[in-house]
């Protein structure tokens, strides 16, 4: 009986009438001008990153890890813009998600499309490599007008913000699939369908192998190449990221990953973590420094993130 889980509530329940004023709150974002979103998002990232002291802590660790050529300064600001990607990539999910109608194609630019293109002709399913980067769903039209797209994505505990996330997802994707859901996965990619899988989060050392990212071993899980081999899927990166400026969005395909898998998990890994880092180094402060990316740690290896620890100079 004390195993049991408790039942969520209902919808309707009182208990969530504070999610469902916010996702009124996120209805109205997502109908206002891209010239008061942008600044708003930079705006509330400030804020964020001023009084939401955990996560900023987490964030200039890992920069320190990440980036040890930077100095205090420079890590403080990179941890702030970090923030304001972050806070605007969470308005941008009112635009994807409640506003799907809205029409963004005339600012999205696509980089080699022709990768993706060539790698679904091959009828054997697409693994596109993701990673967390400040604009994640924003980009979702575009992406679906591509091909048959599938997405994986984690459940949240919240009924209200999962109805939200899973409808939103929805518009663009028929595949929806919740992260432990392999089997569903794996039928999408026997379909030749593609889908979004990112590799880029620490998900413990049971599935994963210790792996260098950014010159720092992080338990990489083993799953990317297990999709990829099962039915020869080529895997293809898929990054996105923002211009300020010009208020607008690129999608980028790499061309697909060479000799991937060769059936070695830890050579495999590190290739996966290579070729993420360098999209990733293109726009740092457009990732998601905010994850504890670095929480499961060699056997023996002092722990980063505890308060107290100084491990990181």
């Amino acid at each position: 009986m004390g195993s049991e889980k408790p039942e969520p509530p209902h919808l309707a329940s009182p208990r969530m009438w504070p999610s469902w004023c916010l996702v009124g709150v996120g209805w109205v974002i997502g109908r206002l001008p891209l010239g008061m979103l942008f600044p708003l998002g930079k705006h509330l990232g400030r804020i964020a990153f001023r009084f939401w002291g955990r996560r900023r802590r987490i964030a200039e660790i890992n920069l320190r890890l990440c980036f040890p050529e930077l100095d205090a300064p420079e890590v403080t600001a990179l941890a702030r813009r970090s923030f304001e990607a972050v806070t605007l990539g969470v308005l941008e999910f009112c635009v994807a998600w409640l506003n799907p109608l809205r029409d963004l194609r005339g600012r999205m630019k696509i980089v080699g499309a022709e990768h993706f293109r060539a790698a679904m002709a091959q009828e054997r399913g697409v693994v596109l490599l993701g990673a967390h980067f400040g604009c994640l769903d924003i980009v979702s039209q575009a992406l679906a007008d591509l091909g048959r797209i599938d997405v994986m994505y984690r459940y949240n505990k919240n009924p209200v913000l999962e109805r939200v996330q899973l409808r939103g997802r929805r518009h663009y994707y028929r595949g929806v699939i919740e992260r432990q859901d392999t089997r569903a996965m794996l039928q999408a990619l026997k379909e030749g369908r593609a889908v979004w899988y990112a590799a880029d989060q620490d998900y413990g050392a049971k599935h994963s192998v210790f792996a260098p990212f950014f010159g720092v071993e992080a338990a990489t899980i083993t799953a990317t190449a297990r999709f990829a081999g099962l039915k020869g899927s080529p895997v293809v990166m898929l990054s996105h990221h923002r211009d300020y400026d010009g208020r607008s969005w690129t999608i980028e395909f790499s061309s697909p990953i060479e000799e991937f898998p060769s059936g070695d998990d830890q050579q495999d890994a590190c290739r996966i973590n290579q070729v993420m880092e360098a999209e990733i180094r293109k726009h740092p402060e457009q990732y998601l420094w905010l994850h504890r990316r670095f929480k499961t740690r060699p056997l023996g290896e002092p722990k980063f993130y505890e308060q107290g620890t100084n491990h990181v100079s």
